[in-house]
């Protein structure tokens, strides 16, 4: 691991990257010192902390920089994503993921809070929920895009609204709806394209307004999806997708094989991730020309010799028909690197550490949480692919 000082002395290129979204001196100069304070070993990092680590005596320009200061914060998200995929953009292996984390939060008063279910502690809490779009390839991953959602309990009463700053025109929208939202704009930029891949869990994959969008502008998707979900064969019968994984797991009578292969995800916290694998063909109503639609199903089994199965996980696949299982297989086990985005930008870069109620703060410090999380993943791609220099270690071949 490079040490962490180094980054945050080269971080100047990205501050003057996004130097032309400010409209004064102050926010411009201010917002560099509140990177810096976001990459650096502080415990917690708010107004306070960083204002401390700063040396100033008092909260009030970190607090005004994401409250009221002029500058456009969703200009530093479109720079934010760009610099994402100059850095870690690779035609050959980049996914977009959508999904949400929580921010859990005391009182009332915090745009967006509510108590609702949030993974972030598995259980309902008092929480914000953000919306977040990533982009991961074999060169590092990173968080792009994000919304804030808005229950109904807020999108009904406009005084609360205004109370915290959401603008008359911000309505309820879903969550699938936020993660188009997010799409839209990289598809918009060019960045999403045909040739990329969108990942989501079940919440987005259950949705057929979001698989929609995606099969209009033909751009191939792995979304997981519930075991219930009613699926048409080609054949014209609908299956539980449950239903459908016993067929395929069925062995042949003929040749006595199984439809699973067995592979790898790649390396997780206790090692190699190794499932066995098998797609359903399904109907391609509604897809793309030339596109094949799938029901790829992840089989856990317990140790040892048996079948004993532990766990079944289903995903709606739809790519050109020509697509092998192992490319939706690679896909399928991108979507876990969002979590570890969140978990990065949160322990690295101070993601969950603010301390604004309004809409506005809260999209400014995690626009910034965000830019400071990518810059660590950049940095350190950097430092992966860089030559080795004299007196590093040498593979055992070169010496």
């Amino acid at each position: 691991m490079v040490d962490l000082a180094g980054w945050v002395a080269s971080l100047d290129a990205v501050v003057e990257l996004i130097a032309g979204r400010f409209g004064r001196s102050e926010p411009r100069q201010r917002v560099g010192t509140y990177l810096r304070g976001l990459l650096a070993g502080l415990e917690r990092k708010n107004g306070w902390t960083l204002a401390e680590h700063a040396g100033a005596v008092s909260p009030d320009g970190m607090q005004r920089l994401l409250r009221t200061a002029d500058w456009d914060v969703d200009g530093v998200r479109d720079d934010l994503r760009g610099y994402v995929l100059d850095e870690l953009g690779d035609d050959g292996s980049g996914v977009f993921v959508v999904d949400e984390t929580g921010f859990v939060k005391k009182g009332v008063r915090s745009a967006g809070v509510q108590r609702q279910y949030t993974g972030t502690t598995g259980k309902i809490d008092n929480c914000q929920l953000g919306v977040f779009l990533a982009y991961a390839s074999s060169r590092g991953r990173a968080l792009i895009d994000r919304e804030l959602y808005l229950p109904t309990s807020w999108t009904e009463d406009r005084e609360r609204c205004a109370r915290a700053g959401i603008p008359a025109e911000v309505g309820f929208a879903t969550k699938p709806q936020l993660g188009i939202a997010m799409l839209e704009r990289a598809h918009d930029a060019g960045v999403l394209t045909e040739w990329s891949w969108v990942s989501a869990d079940e919440a987005y994959g259950q949705n057929p307004t979001f698989r929609a969008w995606l099969c209009e502008r033909r751009i191939p998707f792995v979304l997981a999806t519930r075991n219930d979900d009613m699926l048409t064969s080609p054949d014209g019968h609908r299956r539980q997708a449950k239903v459908l994984a016993t067929i395929a797991g069925a062995r042949d009578p003929d040749t006595g094989a199984a439809g699973w292969e067995r592979r790898s995800i790649g390396a997780g916290a206790h090692g190699e991730r190794v499932y066995d694998w098998t797609a359903v063909v399904l109907d391609t109503a509604g897809m793309p020309a030339g596109w094949g639609h799938w029901l790829l199903v992840r089989r856990q089994t317990e140790p040892g010799e048996g079948t004993t199965v532990r766990e079944l996980a289903f995903y709606r696949c739809a790519a050109p028909a020509t697509t092998p299982l192992r490319e939706l297989v690679r896909v399928a086990g991108a979507r876990w690197a969002i979590e570890e985005c969140f978990q990065t930008a949160k322990n690295e870069a101070g993601l969950d550490h603010y301390q604004v109620r309004s809409f506005r703060a809260w999209y400014a410090h995690v626009t910034l949480a965000m830019l400071a999380a990518a810059y660590l993943a950049a940095t350190r791609a950097a430092e992966h692919t860089r030559p080795a220099e004299k007196g590093d270690p040498q593979p055992a071949a070169a010496r």
